[in-house]
């Protein structure tokens, strides 16, 4: 019996084991996975947060613009301290916006 014993760990110690593998191998998934979220969703978040501020930092006075609440106005003044845009949405009514909430440029009068 002893003599089994002997010969199945001798067999045991010859077979590879899971830490005799290959790293790379180990790791190759991961790194695809990061690449594909990287390329899916990372990036394109990051285009459109670029085009956002652009949009965002390039209004005028006299631009038609629409908020993301859904306002139509005509910017009336920018105050750049506070990053506050005064709209007009109807003859002589205007609210304050934050500049950041404006989310399309219609067009200029």
């Amino acid at each position: 019996m002893t003599a089994l014993i002997h010969a199945l760990t001798a067999y045991q110690q010859t077979q590879p084991g899971p830490s005799q593998g290959n790293p790379i191998g180990y790791f190759l998934p991961f790194a695809l996975i990061i690449g594909i979220f990287y390329l899916m969703i990372i990036r394109p978040q990051s285009k459109r947060q670029k085009a956002h501020r652009a949009l965002v930092s390039s209004l005028e006075k006299g631009n038609q613009v629409v908020t993301a609440g859904g306002f139509h106005g005509t910017v009336h003044a920018i105050n750049e301290e506070t990053d506050i845009v005064v709209l007009e949405i109807a003859d002589k009514v205007r609210v304050e916006v934050n500049r950041s909430s404006i989310s399309k440029v219609q067009k200029k009068d």
